[in-house]
């Protein structure tokens, strides 16, 4: 009785250093996941940051990211623009370099993203 308890505490501990394991290794943050986003980006951040301001006449990044949303993976940016406390949120294809989705995010949504 004694063997199958140890047995099975052991697999519960396995399982939990798998899970957060899986965790840590999705994580965007993390700069090995960001490393291995990278290696799969066909387009550069230069490249891509350029077609995102283009749709943003005067527009400054604010901050900028590669991820994986919707299965797809984008560069997304944070511009912000002269005149306007708004920012527009431009995501570009990180494999073909086509602009994929263009919001504008007003400045108190775009803090409580932060948070």
């Amino acid at each position: 009785m004694k063997i199958k308890n140890t047995f099975w505490s052991l697999a519960a501990v396995a399982c939990v250093g798998l899970a957060l394991t899986a965790c840590e290794t999705e994580s965007e943050d993390n700069p090995a996941a960001q490393a291995r986003l990278q290696a799969q980006a066909k387009v550069a951040r230069a490249e891509a940051e350029a077609t995102a301001l283009a749709k943003v006449p005067g527009g400054t990044v604010k901050e900028a990211e590669l991820e994986k949303e919707k299965g797809k993976l984008i560069w997304s940016f944070d511009i912000s623009q002269p005149g306007t406390t708004d920012i527009k949120e431009v995501n570009v294809d990180a494999m073909t370099g086509d602009v994929v989705n263009i919001e504008t995010e007003k400045a108190e949504k775009e803090g409580k993203e932060k948070d």
